[in-house]
C-alpha cells in the first residue's frame, strides 16, 4: 500500500528550528539534518506499521545521526507527522499535539 505523508505545521516548525540551530553551528549541517529526517520519512512511508505505538495511535522513528524523534500516526492511506522533536525534550511536547 502506498501512503501519502502529511507533515503538519508544528512538525514543519520543529524541522525549521532544528535546521536553523544546526546551520548556526556549522554551515551545511542543517542540510544534513534535513536529509536524515527525509530518510526517516521514507522509512515511515515504506513501513509505517513496523514502528510500535507509543501513545494512543502515535508511533515514532529515530533519526540515525541526529538525536531527534519523528512522531506520526497512520490514518487510512495517509501518514501524519505531528512532530520532529529533540530526544531530550519532555514527552509532553508531542503528546499535546495528539
Amino acid at each position: 500500500m502506498s501512503y501519502r505523508i502529511i507533515i503538519r505545521p508544528e512538525a514543519e516548525a520543529d524541522m525549521t528550528e532544528a535546521f536553523d540551530w544546526y546551520e548556526r553551528r556549522q554551515r551545511g549541517l542543517g542540510e544534513e539534518f534535513l536529509a536524515e529526517v527525509q530518510t526517516a520519512l521514507r522509512n515511515i512511508g515504506d513501513h509505517p506499521l513496523h514502528h510500535a505505538v507509543l501513545y494512543k495511535n502515535v508511533r515514532r522513528i529515530l533519526t540515525r545521526r541526529f538525536p531527534y524523534k519523528v512522531f506520526f500516526f497512520v490514518e487510512a492511506a495517509s501518514i501524519k507527522v505531528i512532530g520532529v522533536i529533540h530526544a531530550r525534550r519532555h514527552q509532553r511536547v508531542w503528546k499535546q499535539r495528539v
